[in-house]
């Protein structure tokens, strides 16, 4: 099967073959063009267009290709490629925090890119890489090299929190606690950014934004998407660092680890703790 897409790819017309040939179409041939002859090409050599707008393979809302290809062809309960669709998502986008990994990814597919000038050499190269990167997120992510420097600082605040908390213990009342819960969920609503904020930085007025923001954000409103991101921040975390899952609630923005449990829970229909054993067993 001949697959088409625009020349000189950097992300996700790298990533993309990949999945095609590791695990769609081991003998696929993938064939690079000018964009404006994408189309046209196609229809000529009976290809298959993908990361180009207007066609069935391409980026969606939030997504990008790779996602939709795994949504496709049903390889979403491959905790694996989980893990890599937002390095992949994370880099082609550039938004570098939906993975750590994501703004190493982009810098070393950059300068392939820079650095080889032919296409399929530089599909042969980007091949590897992700095989690669493949088997970290299969095998390897629990083993660490050093911690993020950042993440490390904020944890020794909270273990310091904790000790202080352990030597001064308080009797926090039922009703106390369910409000700090109410609290904490109109917290999460706005993460670093508030609507009124986004509205002044694209000059829009903040009614609007917040009426139309469902729309284009995969029908949800600003809070719900904030909610979102930090989920898979979380997932990203649990695949990856080898944190406590307080620890993980605390780096993700969540007031503590029950308030974690409970909006995980309600996201993807059980616990950060079942989410473990279930991805383990794969």
């Amino acid at each position: 099967m001949k697959w088409i897409t625009r020349e000189r790819p950097k992300i996700d017309r790298l990533a993309c073959p990949w999945l095609i040939k590791r695990f769609i179409d081991p003998t696929a041939e993938i064939i690079y063009v000018p964009e404006p002859q994408v189309l046209d090409q196609a229809r000529a050599l009976d290809a298959i267009p993908f990361d180009v707008p207007g066609v069935e393979y391409s980026h969606y809302q939030d997504r990008c290709t790779f996602d939709y290809f795994l949504e496709k062809h049903h390889l979403q309960q491959d905790p694996a490629l989980q893990t890599m669709a937002l390095i992949v998502r994370g880099a082609d986008t550039d938004d570098h925090t939906l993975a750590a990994q994501s703004a190493g990814l982009w810098a070393i597919s950059h300068g392939m890119a820079f650095n080889i000038t032919n296409d399929q050499e530089l599909l042969d190269k980007a091949l590897v890489l992700y095989d690669g990167l493949y088997s970290w997120a299969k095998h390897l992510q629990q083993q660490k090299h050093t911690t993020h420097p950042t993440e490390r600082l904020f944890l020794q605040a909270y273990h310091q929190f904790l000790a202080q908390k352990k030597e001064h213990p308080q009797k926090v009342p039922a009703w106390a606690q369910h409000l700090k819960e109410i609290i904490q969920d109109q917290i999460d609503t706005n993460l670093t950014l508030t609507l009124k904020e986004v509205a002044e930085a694209l000059d829009v007025n903040p009614a609007y934004v917040s009426r139309a923001f469902s729309k284009y954000f995969d029908n949800l409103s600003f809070g719900e998407y904030i909610r979102k991101l930090r989920i898979e921040k979380a997932l990203n975390l649990l695949h990856t660092s080898g944190y406590s899952l307080a620890e993980v609630a605390y780096l993700t923005g969540f007031s503590d680890q029950s308030h974690f449990t409970r909006i995980f829970k309600q996201q993807l229909g059980q616990s950060p703790s079942e989410y473990l054993k279930n991805w383990r067993k794969k």
